[in-house]
């Protein structure tokens, strides 16, 4: 086949601006649930707990479906399970709009079962990180790759910190049911301008014209790709799972964007119920925490490229363990917003080192890699928040506080899975 023929799209900022765009988008729906969850609370006379599984039930898709579409880019390349992902989280989020304009608040009693499941739906919209991961990488060489990611996930991560600030003010001007409406409509647009704009890299297209793998792979090369897969999706995610450092990145990773993930959640009912706040002012002090540790992952990916992932993780789990005692103990204001800005930057330092470490442990399955540490990794933000609703429930308004434990306790065990990952490294 005469490769002249083939019409190539796209370059490695254009791939990277439709993945972080993409990403942007996909976050619409989950960070919805968090700052409104006290209405429905207030509507089905939610126990601390329930609202802790309402709160992470869109984390359980938004983590275990990057498992088997983060692999699924190592054979069709990320656009098509991105795309399928923004479609399942579309129809979530008008599922529970829907709901809510048609039996709120008066015709709630008993729907909670539809709420999770449609809650489920709506998470597959952050499902795509590990799909944007492994398509961001195959674009950008290995000197790159800590810019790019940083700057993919940095990004893209900033949406439920600015949907904390303007959600609020949204609920206070239009009302509950509006704000799901046009968040709904936000991500309608989101899926669709992904659809035209986000791009395979070039391996992937010429895959897809007919040439052969090792055709597709000189082709590639000599348009500066650098990085390619080996294998289906199971083989991706077998040889991933096969190398011991993928699963300590999982667990580095649980912490910090599992524990982002829960907290950006989490945090609306912590300031609301524990320091009393208005809910303008809990989504202000929210979105601080967000947009900090998403923004610091775009500086960060530069970082970890010049000193290595495994220090930089090494510094931002000393801030976890810090500011999680902090938190802890805090009762006034200042304490707990200066602990929460630590953890945030820890937190973000962290998830930005991790992803520096998947091309240079795991280069010939990193889609595959990426499932399982942003699946996993994730799952977190399931996992977490029914713990700390659990903890708030056994010790009352300074069980919100209490529930912080959790993050010290976790900082410490991935400590030592960085010592010795730096010991295995030096060796």
């Amino acid at each position: 086949m005469n490769t002249q023929l083939i019409k190539l799209k796209g370059t490695p900022k254009q791939g990277l601006t439709g993945t972080t765009l993409g990403f942007f988008f996909g976050f619409a729906a989950v960070s919805l649930y968090g700052p409104t969850a006290i209405k429905f609370k207030e509507a089905m006379d939610l126990t601390p707990a329930m609202l802790g599984w309402l709160v992470a039930i869109p984390s359980l898709s938004g983590s275990l479906l990057r498992i088997p579409f983060g692999a699924w880019v190592d054979t069709t390349g990320g656009k098509k399970p991105f795309f399928i992902l923004m479609l399942l989280s579309v129809i979530g989020l008008g599922g529970i709009t829907l709901l809510l304009n048609t039996s709120y608040p008066q015709g709630m009693e008993g729907t909670y079962g539809l709420i999770l499941f449609f809650g489920f739906l709506s998470g597959c919209g952050i499902a795509t990180f590990s799909v944007g991961i492994g398509q961001t990488s195959y674009w950008f060489p290995q000197k790159k790759q800590g810019m790019a990611l940083g700057t993919y996930a940095g990004l893209g991560n900033l949406a439920p910190g600015l949907f904390s600030l303007i959600l609020p003010i949204y609920l206070e001007h239009y009302g509950f049911i509006s704000a799901y409406f046009a968040w709904f409509l936000f991500l309608l647009l989101g899926t669709i301008i992904f659809g035209f704009i986000g791009y395979n890299a070039y391996y992937f297209q010429y895959r897809k014209a007919g040439l052969s793998v090792e055709d597709s792979k000189e082709n590639a090369k000599k348009q500066g790709q650098e990085i390619f897969p080996s294998g289906g999706v199971k083989d991706s995610l077998l040889n991933s799972a096969k190398i011991k450092n993928t699963w300590a990145l999982v667990a580095l990773y649980f912490t910090t964007f599992g524990g982002f993930i829960a907290l950006t959640a989490w945090f609306p009912t912590y300031w609301s119920e524990y320091q009393a706040f208005t809910p303008v002012k809990a989504g202000i002090f929210t979105a601080i925490f967000s947009l900090l540790a998403s923004g610091i992952r775009v500086p960060g990916g530069s970082i970890a490229d010049k000193f290595g992932g495994e220090r930089v993780a090494m510094l931002a789990m000393i801030l976890v363990f810090i500011s999680s005692i902090s938190m802890f103990f805090a009762e006034a204001t200042s304490v707990g917003l200066i602990s929460a800005i630590i953890l945030a930057a820890g937190m973000g330092l962290s998830n930005a080192a991790v992803f520096k470490l998947v091309p240079v442990y795991v280069p010939k399955a990193i889609g595959g890699a990426a499932g399982w540490i942003g699946g996993l990794g994730a799952f977190g933000g399931f996992a977490i928040p029914p713990i700390m609703g659990a903890i708030a429930s056994a010790y009352g308004k300074v069980g919100y506080a209490k529930g912080f434990i959790v993050f010290a306790l976790l900082s410490l065990i991935n400590l030592v899975i960085i010592y010795v990952l730096i010991k295995h490294r030096k060796k």
